[in-house]
């Protein structure tokens, strides 16, 4: 299960299907450097994104 205080990068890593719904979900940042050390929430709340919409997302993505 992900959760929002999770790192980008270690999701990315354990689940590399998943990059397709950060993407879809607007966070295209993936590659960047930020991400490797960012959680989830962090990344989302500087996008302005809905951090627990995206968990939701990637979880749903994962089933």
């Amino acid at each position: 299960m992900i959760t929002k205080d999770m790192i980008i990068g270690d999701v990315i890593n354990e689940h590399p299907e998943l990059v397709r719904t950060f993407f879809a979900n607007g966070m295209m940042c993936i590659g960047c450097p930020a991400s490797q050390g960012e959680s989830i929430d962090a990344a989302a709340q500087v996008h302005g994104l809905d951090a627990d919409q995206l968990v939701s997302a990637l979880n749903e993505a994962l089933a």
